[in-house]
């Protein structure tokens, strides 16, 4: 079952920056397919679906409350970076699965995730791996969170190398990578389209 078919299990994202991270990975999944505008999505996902009842494939669910400004802080950068997001992204990926293969939901997650890799260096490694698969999961059964799993931990060994050194050292846990390779294509999707060109102090693990 693709993701696009599949309702989504919001009890996920416990968490307000969890919910946001969900949500902005909807948010770019439906505005690469129906090229909305940011502004218009924002404004649809603030008012109509954050601390509010959703209706889905097996009922009504509560769409939790979100942390309105990593929301609007990921899509945004996601949109505005997206030039050196992809070629990482890309790059770190089989040479026999380019990024325009991967299924349009799950390239959303790896841009959101890569882009938190990249300019949250606030925000642990680990931690944001650890919410992005949990993304994953809230969409995928299969081989997806493994694949979101591989990609952002070998993203974040050359991003993160200060980090990567420190879990070396033993200062702090490393997280548990999972060989792309290793990875089946059933989370590739061939006929992909190209993409188009009040929180708590301490959340996520993050210095106060």
């Amino acid at each position: 079952m693709t993701a696009s078919t599949k309702n989504v299990r919001l009890e996920k994202a416990a968490n307000k920056r969890g919910v946001a991270r969900l949500a902005a990975v909807q948010a770019l999944y439906q505005m690469d397919l129906t090229s909305a505008k940011m502004l218009d999505v924002v404004n649809e996902f603030e008012q109509f679906r954050f601390d509010q009842e959703v209706d889905g494939e097996e009922g009504s669910d509560k769409y939790r409350a979100a942390d309105t400004a990593w929301f609007r802080a990921v899509l945004a950068g996601v949109i505005e970076d997206q030039g050196q997001i992809d070629p990482l992204i890309h790059h770190n990926l089989p040479s026999d699965w380019p990024l325009k293969r991967i299924e349009t939901l799950l390239r959303a997650i790896l841009r959101a995730g890569t882009w938190e890799l990249r300019k949250r260096k606030d925000v642990p490694a680990k931690v944001i791996i650890s919410e992005y698969v949990d993304v994953a999961k809230a969409f995928y059964e299969d081989d997806e969170p493994k694949l979101v799993n591989g990609l952002l931990d070998r993203l974040a060994r050359t991003l993160r190398d200060d980090e990567d050194m420190a879990e070396r050292k033993g200062v702090i846990p490393a997280v548990t990578q999972t060989p792309i390779e290793e990875v089946s294509d059933e989370a590739t999707d061939a006929g992909a389209d190209e993409a188009p060109s009040e929180n708590k102090s301490g959340e996520d693990g993050e210095k106060a």
